[in-house]
C-alpha cells in the first residue's frame, strides 16, 4: 500500500529536483521585484510634489535601495550558502513587499528612505540568490541562465508598468506602492518554494560537452575564494567596467520620466508597432521588455562568442543608443525607440559580468563572489542623484557619499588589498581598528543619507553647474565607450586566472625542470 505513494513521491521529487523548473521559479522571483527599481521612475513625480521637495532629495531613495540592494549582497550571500535559498528567498519577499508598504505611508523623506531601504535588502536578497543559483545549476550554459534570471529583473516590470501606472493616476502612488508591495512580496515567498542548491558536487550530464572553444578555454577549474579573488587583476579590471556601465544604465532608469517630462514628450501619444499610448509610458513599458529580453540573447552570444567580445558590441551598441537618445529626445516616437536600444545594449551587464565570473572564479563561491562584483551596481548608483542635480544645475550635499567612500575603501584595503595585492600582514588589532573605523563611517554616511540634518564636522554642499541632460548623458557615453575598449583590447588578451596554490606549484615545477636541463 505504501508502494504505490512511493512512486508518485519520487516522480514528484524527480521534477522538483529538475534545474530548469528551479530556474523557472529563480526568474519569477525576480520577476517580483523588478519594481522596486525598473517602477521607481513612476513614483519620482508624485512623490516630489506629495513631499515638496527637490527631485534630488527624492532621487536619494534610488540611490539608498540600490546601495543596500547591492553591497549586502556579499554578506547574504554567505546566508544562502549556510541556510539555503529558500529560506533566505522568503524572507527577501517579505522584506521586498513591507518596503513598498511602508513607502505608501511616509510622510517624511527619512520613512520613504528608510522604507525604501527595506525594500533593498529584501530586493538584494532575491537578487544575488537567483543570480548564484544559476551559476551553480548551469555550468553548461552558464551565458544563457544567467541571462534568462536577469531577465526576470529587466523585463519583469514591462507588463505591470501601465497597471501602476494608471493606479498612481486613479487612485494615488500611496494605493500602488501599498497594494503592489504586498502582491509581489507573495509572489516572491510562493516562488521560493521551489528553490534549492544543487548537490555537492553535482554536474550535469552535459558539462564540458556543450559550449564554444572561446568559452572553455576562458573557464578556470579552480574554485576561488573571494580573497583570492580580490588577489587578480581580472577582478578590479571587471568591477570598473561593471560601475561605469551601471552608471549609464541606472541614470537613464532613475531619471527617463524627469527628462521626458524636461523635454515635453511624456504625454504626447505616440503609436508604434500598432500600439498607442503616452510616450514616456510606451518608453517605460519597451525599455523594460528590451532590457530583459537583451539579457537571455547577449548571454546566448556570449556562449557562442565569447564574453569579452560581446561586452565590445554591447557597450558600443549602447553608446550610440545614448548619443542618439539625446539628440532626439525631443522626438516622442523617437525618444521610445532609442531609449528602448540603450536598454538592449546595458542591461546585458547582468548576464555577462555573472557568466565571466563563474568562468573565472568557479562555481562553489559564485553567489558570494559574484555578490562582490555586482556591488558596482552600488558604486554607480551614487552618482544617480549627482546626475539630477548637474542636469539642473542644483546645490548637492557630499558629505554621505564622501563617508561612504572612505568607509568602503577602508574595506578593501583591509580585507582584500593589503593581504592580497600589496602584500601587507595587517596585526588583528590594526585591522580589527580599520574594519571598526570602517563600520563606523559607512554607519554614519547611510545615517546622513537618510536624515540629511545630521551634524558632521565637515560641509560638502556644493552647486554643482547646469550642463542638461544631454551633458549627463555624455558622461555614460564616455564610460560605455571606455569600457568597450578595455573589454576588446586588456579584458580578452588576459589569460585566466589561477589562485596563489597553482601558480606556486607551477612556479616549483618550472624551476624543477630548469634544475634537471
Amino acid at each position: 500500500m505504501a508502494t504505490i505513494p512511493a512512486e508518485k513521491n519520487t516522480g514528484l521529487q524527480s521534477l522538483l529536483d529538475n534545474r530548469w523548473l528551479i530556474l523557472f521559479f529563480s526568474v519569477l522571483s525576480m520577476v517580483a521585484v523588478a519594481n522596486f527599481q525598473y517602477g521607481w521612475t513612476l513614483f519620482v513625480g508624485p512623490l516630489q510634489k506629495h513631499l515638496n521637495v527637490e527631485q534630488a532629495l527624492i532621487q536619494v531613495t534610488f540611490t539608498v535601495f540600490v546601495l543596500l540592494e547591492t553591497w549586502l549582497v556579499p554578506f547574504e550571500g554567505w546566508l544562502v550558502d549556510l541556510f539555503g535559498p529558500r529560506l533566505l528567498v522568503m524572507l527577501g519577499g517579505v522584506l521586498a513587499g513591507f518596503g513598498w508598504y511602508g513607502s505608501g505611508k511616509a510622510e517624511t523623506l527619512t520613512a520613504l528612505y528608510l522604507s525604501y531601504a527595506v525594500a533593498g535588502l529584501g530586493a538584494g536578497i532575491v537578487y544575488g540568490t537567483a543570480i548564484g543559483s544559476a551559476l551553480k545549476w548551469f555550468p553548461d550554459h552558464r551565458g544563457l541562465a544567467a541571462g534568462l534570471t536577469a531577465a526576470g529583473f529587466g523585463a519583469g516590470a514591462a507588463f505591470t508598468v501601465a497597471p501602476i501606472a494608471n493606479m498612481i493616476a486613479s487612485a494615488g502612488y500611496q494605493t500602488a506602492f501599498i497594494k503592489w508591495g504586498i502582491i509581489q512580496g507573495a509572489v516572491v515567498v510562493i516562488a521560493a518554494l521551489f528553490l534549492k542548491a544543487p548537490p555537492p558536487g553535482w554536474l550535469p550530464r552535459t558539462w564540458r560537452q556543450k559550449g564554444s572553444q572561446e568559452v572553455k578555454v576562458r573557464q578556470s577549474p579552480i574554485d576561488f575564494k573571494p580573497g583570492e579573488m580580490a588577489a587578480t587583476p581580472h577582478f578590479w579590471l571587471m568591477y570598473l567596467m561593471m560601475a561605469m556601465v551601471a552608471t549609464g544604465g541606472l541614470m537613464a532608469t532613475a531619471q527617463l520620466a524627469p527628462m521626458a517630462k524636461d523635454f515635453g514628450v511624456d504625454k504626447i501619444p505616440v503609436q508604434l508597432l500598432g500600439l498607442s499610448m503616452a510616450a514616456l509610458t510606451f518608453a517605460l513599458s519597451a525599455d523594460r521588455l528590451v532590457n530583459g529580453l537583451c539579457r537571455p540573447f547577449w548571454g546566448w552570444v556570449s556562449d557562442h562568442i565569447g564574453r569579452e567580445m560581446t561586452m565590445t558590441l554591447a557597450f558600443g551598441l549602447e553608446a550610440i543608443a545614448i548619443f542618439m537618445l539625446i539628440k532626439f529626445a525631443h522626438n516622442p516616437k523617437l525618444f521610445v525607440i532609442f531609449s528602448a536600444f540603450t536598454f538592449f545594449g546595458w542591461g546585458e551587464i547582468y548576464s555577462l559580468f555573472p557568466a565571466l565570473c563563474g568562468d573565472f572564479f568557479g562555481r562553489k563561491y559564485a553567489t558570494t563572489n559574484y555578490g562582490f562584483l555586482y556591488t558596482a551596481k552600488g558604486t554607480a548608483s551614487m552618482f544617480v542623484p549627482i546626475g539630477s542635480a548637474l542636469a539642473a544645475g542644483k546645490a548637492f550635499d557630499f558629505r554621505a557619499d564622501t563617508l561612504l567612500l572612505l568607509g568602503g575603501a577602508m574595506v578593501m584595503f583591509s580585507v582584500f588589498l593589503a593581504p592580497t595585492v600589496m602584500h601587507i600582514q595587517l596585526g588583528r588589532v590594526a585591522k580589527s581598528t580599520l574594519l571598526a573605523v570602517a563600520g563606523i563611517l559607512v554607519a554614519y554616511g547611510i545615517i546622513l543619507t537618510v536624515i540629511p540634518t545630521v551634524w558632521t564636522p565637515f560641509a560638502g554642499k556644493f552647486m554643482l553647474p547646469k550642463i542638461g541632460w544631454a551633458g549627463v548623458f555624455r558622461v555614460a557615453i564616455v564610460c560605455d565607450a571606455l569600457a568597450a575598449i578595455l573589454a576588446f583590447f586588456v579584458l580578452r588578451r588576459m589569460k585566466a586566472p589561477a589562485s596563489h596554490e597553482v601558480a606556486a606549484v607551477a612556479t616549483t615545477e618550472a624551476a624543477t625542470s630548469a634544475a634537471r636541463a
